[in-house]
């Protein structure tokens, strides 16, 4: 509060000696409680304005709208609008487009946009066209998940439509509940995709660590999915959106009944802007059809099908994410107790036995996990935006061009020594690192035992739903008009603290008077003063108590969810072996991909010996590469430079690189990468016959193979024995291999032709 300008105190409160601290307190927390409620009457009126536009959304850009998703065949409530660049950003049309697609988690449409640093922000700064889907209050009657999926389908078929210069397909980021949206249908349609980034999002619903988590044993403590059908049938076919909010404040009732308002009441001076901008997407409740909320709590929820390919289609097709031939990134954070590492992570277990078969299915997925940032700063922190999002949205065609397999995206400080600085975009250098199965497998998770009761939980949940469907639910249907569904709506808790602290309310109405006098005339308490000092030690206790509650609650839950599901009486009677040893939803493998795997592996093993300088030059720079056990973003920079240096291919020695496009590079690097892995004795063997006879453009080739390996730093240990290796088949002694000048990468319209002294 130093920034408050001072107002003059009382003109005797010299006079008041040691009781001064304590009326200058009591004034300033009159003023503050004043001001406070203000604050929670402006929140009000906020909530009506907002539930009264016709798109209520809290994207902070222009937009104009693209696909109306009311208009398809099989209409929904989504819709696709693209971002308007702000005044002075110009959009690349040779750059991918990206598309934002929001999470209908209870909340409106918009946090990917929610301010300049976002994820809409740092894709427009980096040049790429952005497009954002969001969606209306409302579902449109019928609508399903399915629906959705298929219109989303049509939004990417238009944006690739408006692209046809981009040198790529979209890249699409899917935050929250939309990630596993977009997942899906990525499995269904692969060819509408570029590169996917999932944020925050909840993939693998059982995965978890004892002591945390407690979300995930919900369905189970409620026996099942039930309670969703009851709940919506109460609502007359609808499903409340606020309820879920709920579920996210409830677990954390510390922040919910106390820290949230108190940092407001604390420091209400300054607070009030960031808290009404929040308080604006918070407050912004939404519906779900009852077919989508309980698609999404049987199959995912608590069914936990998607990544044991479980889920099907209205035509009976399996949605099976290993069709997904698209680089996947995801981002989750420890600190996040909605979307845990494990929950973000936990289907590639589900999926694959180890790196090897994540190749064979040609998927490269990239993870990067915070160390603290919650749930809702994956999405609105300023601090990620301009770092994660930024790196990603800058090196995407890294991204796109990475080798199959698993790696993680680490990021460091771009220091002014750092190597070949002028290739970083930003305040950040990102790697992509090789990574197995294993390191995901030490974030901690589910034993067996586990994975028993969670499989047990759902299958009560089936049991429990059908006896509802068959024995309730015509009952509750009949007896309920509609009227009541929306009164249940209107009268949620959620929704009444915004109504009732509004200027719809008149005990409201002297507040915005008083508050004008009290802006006029603030006196806040000087800094030092001790009731300060002892209003924040309050506070802390209060906190304290609140964390303690949660923790024994949250103790509780795990404990009897252990109890009653670990028991073997109740898994036998419901079809699960206590004695199985197996994970119960590990996805199966499929004879007809082993048989396509061989029958590849043959015809790469034929292609060997064929190619030209580009085969043999990718070729070489994979083998020298690989002993570093990852990617630099500075190594790719260096390829995108040479080149965007030489469009015609005429001043450096490989036209054909230079004419390829980014897919064709892309395909290139995975061949040569396969061809390496299947057989890297024979792979290598082969490529002095794929360079050319010419001496000097053999020299030049190793001298852009020297700029690109050393843009990251020193070329050292087994990559450097390579490089020697590499050096006699380009026509260079090998002991000078390291010693050789460096040329300086070319620039557009000063390029000069690579050579080795």
């Amino acid at each position: 509060m130093s920034s408050i300008p001072q107002k003059p105190q009382h003109a005797n409160a010299a006079s008041l000696g040691p009781l001064a601290p304590a009326v200058e307190y009591m004034v300033d927390a009159a003023q503050r409680s004043i001001l406070y409620w203000d604050v929670m009457r402006q929140r009000g009126n906020q909530y009506r304005a907002h539930l009264a536009e016709t798109v209520p959304h809290v994207l902070e850009f222009g937009f104009e709208l693209v696909v109306d998703g009311r208009e398809l065949e099989r209409p929904v409530n989504y819709g696709l609008v693209r971002i308007i660049p702000p005044k002075g950003v110009v959009v690349d049309p040779t750059r991918r487009p990206f598309v934002v697609v929001d999470p209908r988690a209870g909340h409106g449409p918009g946090i990917g946009g929610f301010k300049a640093d976002s994820e809409i922000g740092v894709v427009l700064k980096a040049g790429h066209a952005c497009y954002f889907v969001g969606f209306l209050p409302d579902p449109m009657p019928g609508q399903t998940i399915e629906d959705i999926a298929r219109a989303e389908a049509v939004f990417l078929e238009r944006v690739i439509a408006l692209h046809p210069e981009a040198d790529g397909k979209p890249c699409v980021i899917g935050n929250c509940q939309a990630g596993w949206a977009v997942m899906i249908l990525a499995a269904m349609r692969p060819d509408l995709f570029g590169p996917i980034i999932i944020a925050g999002s909840p993939m693998s619903y059982w995965a978890g660590v004892h002591g945390k988590n407690p979300m995930r044993y919900s369905g189970g403590l409620l026996g099942g999915t039930w309670l969703t059908a009851l709940t919506s049938d109460l609502g007359h076919g609808k499903f409340d959106g606020a309820s879920l909010v709920q579920n996210f404040e409830n677990l954390n009732p510390a922040n919910t009944l106390w820290t949230k308002q108190y940092n407001l009441y604390s420091e209400i001076d300054t607070e009030a802007p960031r808290y009404l901008g929040f308080e604006r997407y918070w407050g912004g409740h939404v519906t779900l059809n009852a077919e989508e909320i309980q698609f999404i709590v049987d199959e995912l929820f608590v069914g936990n099908h998607l990544a044991a390919g479980e889920i099907k289609l209205s035509d009976g097709t399996a949605i099976d994410l290993r069709n997904i031939d698209r680089p996947i990134v995801v981002f989750c954070s420890k600190g996040d107790n909605i979307t845990p590492p494990q929950e973000a992570l936990g289907w590639i277990l589900d999926l694959y036995r180890d790196v090897n078969e994540i190749r064979s299915y040609g998927q490269t997925i990239v993870y990067t996990i915070h160390e603290s940032i919650g749930h809702l700063g994956i999405f609105v922190s300023a601090g990620v935006a301009r770092k994660q999002y930024d790196k990603f949205s800058s090196n995407i065609d890294l991204i796109d061009v990475l080798p199959p397999g698993l790696y993680e995206a680490v990021f460091e400080p771009k220091t002014d020594g750092a190597a070949s600085a002028d290739l970083v975009r930003g305040e950040w250098i990102m790697r992509c690192e090789e990574r197995t199965l294993d390191d995901i497998r030490a974030l901690g998770g589910n034993d067996i035992a586990d994975e028993r009761r969670f499989a047990t939980a759902a299958k009560v949940s089936e049991i429990n739903l059908a006896l509802y469907r068959t024995f309730a639910q015509p009952f509750v249907r009949a007896a309920l008009p509609p009227a009541v569904g929306e009164a249940m709506r209107e009268l949620h808790p959620l929704r009444v603290q915004y109504q009732l602290l509004s200027d719809a309310n008149p005990l409201m109405a002297p507040l915005s008077a008083m508050a004008k006098q009290v802006r006029e005339t603030r006196a806040p308490a000087a800094a030092g003063n001790p009731l300060l000092e002892m209003q924040e030690l309050a506070s802390r206790q209060i906190i304290a108590g609140l964390d303690a509650w949660r923790d024994m609650r949250d103790a509780m839950a795990e404990w009897t969810f252990m109890t009653v599901y670990g028991s073997p009486f109740l898994q036998a009677a419901v079809g699960i072996d206590p004695a199985e040893t197996r994970r119960p939803r590990h996805a199966g493998t499929s004879l007809l991909h082993q048989q396509l795997v061989e029958t590849r592996i043959a015809e790469l093993k034929a292609k060997m010996p064929q190619g030209a300088l580009p085969e043999g030059l990718v070729r070489t720079m994979l083998y020298v590469g690989m002993p570093r056990g990852g990617v630099d973003e500075r190594g790719f920079d260096a390829i995108r430079r040479i080149r965007a240096a030489n469009p015609d291919g005429k001043t450096l020695p490989l036209p054909e690189l230079a004419a390829m496009t980014l897919s064709e590079f892309k395909a290139l690097v995975r061949e040569q990468f396969f061809m390496l892995l299947i057989d890297q004795s024979a792979a290598v063997a082969a490529i002095p016959a794929l360079l050319p006879k010419d001496t000097a453009a053999r020299r030049a080739a190793f001298a852009l193979l020297r700029q690109v390996l050393s843009a990251a730093g020193e070329i050292t240990a087994e990559s450097a024995g390579r490089l020697r290796e590499a050096a006699q088949w380009y026509g260079v002694d090998p002991a000078r291999a390291l010693d050789e000048k460096i040329v300086v990468l070319p620039t557009v319209g000063n390029v000069e032709r690579a050579k080795v002294s």
